[in-house]
C-alpha cells in the first residue's frame, strides 16, 4: 500500500470526520455521522482506496 494522502489532504479529512462524528454525538445528524471514521481512517493510514481508482494522488513527488 503506498501513501497517497497528503499534508493538507489528511488535515481536511481529519476535521471532516470529527465534525461529522460530533455533529452524531451531540444529536444533530443522526447515525449517518459515524462516516466520518473512514475520512479519520484514511488520515490515519495515509492512504485512500479510492484515490488509485481515479489515478489521484495528494502526496507530493518524491526526488530519486
Amino acid at each position: 500500500m503506498k501513501t497517497n494522502v497528503g499534508g493538507i489532504d489528511r488535515v481536511l479529512r481529519i476535521v471532516l470526520g470529527l465534525a461529522l462524528i460530533g455533529l452524531t454525538l451531540a444529536g444533530t445528524i443522526g447515525v449517518w455521522g459515524w462516516i466520518g471514521l473512514v475520512p479519520l481512517a484514511t488520515a490515519a493510514i495515509g492512504f485512500c482506496p479510492l484515490y488509485p481508482m481515479l489515478g489521484i494522488s495528494t502526496c507530493p513527488a518524491k526526488k530519486a
